[in-house]
């Protein structure tokens, strides 16, 4: 009994762990095992663009077949793996990149985080430098000698 359970709750946690699920059909293969290599590689840095989270690999959506497809045509044609990139940005947009090139108005993208952050921490360095005391001059209790008298009483007890 415990072998055929054990069998069992094996398959279930099979059926049931994360796998990577590629949506590469059998027909998309390339025969050259080195151009499907680069075609995999370059599959992982483009974008589904109806599923928007899912690499053109992974996703079913018609739109990532023919992106899967058109990126093997071009290995096919001789192109470098940044000709294909250009290609398929050129065609789709650069939309598709999963880490966009940080040329023209994406610089401004990468550059605002790190400026926002730099100027967050002046204004907040601005912010308490403001708040310091001012340096408050030393006050010398000038009493006079019956006082300072009462006040070794007033200490001694």
């Amino acid at each position: 009994m415990t072998g055929i359970c054990g069998r069992l709750l094996l398959v279930i946690l099979l059926a049931l762990s994360p796998a990577a699920v590629f949506a590469v059909q059998p027909d998309e293969v390339l025969s050259d095992p080195q151009l499907e290599s680069r075609a995999r590689e370059l599959s992982k840095e483009l974008r589904c663009p109806v599923c928007q989270g899912e690499t053109i690999d992974e996703s079913n959506a018609a739109i990532s077949r023919d992106l899967r497809l058109y990126v093997r045509e071009r290995l096919v044609a001789g192109d470098s793996d940044a000709e294909v990139l250009d290609a398929v940005t050129d065609r789709f947009g650069e939309f598709v990149l999963f880490s966009p090139r940080a040329t023209g108005g994406n610089l401004i993208l990468y550059l605002a985080g790190p400026v926002m952050a730099l100027l967050a921490l002046l204004i907040g360095w601005r912010f308490l430098a403001s708040r310091r005391l001012p340096e408050r001059p030393e006050v010398k209790p000038e009493l006079s000698e019956d006082e300072q008298a009462r006040l070794d009483e007033i200490l001694r007890r």
